[in-house]
């Protein structure tokens, strides 16, 4: 299976479609968001793994999994999802290096949307 792409520039695109005329705007409005919401919800990752609390584990997990396909930052979604599927199926014991790969991800994904923001 190919590589998944930090970002799906198809996904950038639709965003840029849901309002064409407003010099990315509402674009760089969605990404602000994004880039401020992601760590909030990674850090509700780790302290549910930390506490055990694996409703609110995977529920963290969908949300990143959601909020990146959002915004098109692939291999973030990929990587939440696997998550997400983990922790519904064995809940949230043996993820850690998994949280450390999204964060990594993460960081991946802020990189290449900064671009957008500073266009």
């Amino acid at each position: 299976m190919p590589p998944v792409p930090v970002i799906d520039p198809e996904a950038i695109e639709s965003l840029r479609a849901l309002s064409p005329d407003d010099g990315d705007v509402f674009l760089k409005e969605i990404l602000t968001i994004f880039l401020e919401d992601t760590p909030v919800r990674i850090s509700e990752l780790r302290s549910s793994l930390t506490n055990g609390k694996t409703d609110l584990f995977v529920r963290s997990a969908h949300s990143i999994k959601g909020s990146a396909s959002n915004v098109g930052a692939a291999e973030l979604r990929a990587i939440a999802e696997l998550i997400e599927h983990h922790g519904r199926q064995a809940g949230s014991v043996g993820t850690e290096s998994m949280i450390t790969e999204l964060e990594a991800a993460f960081a991946r994904a802020r990189e290449a949307l900064q671009k957008f923001l500073t266009a």
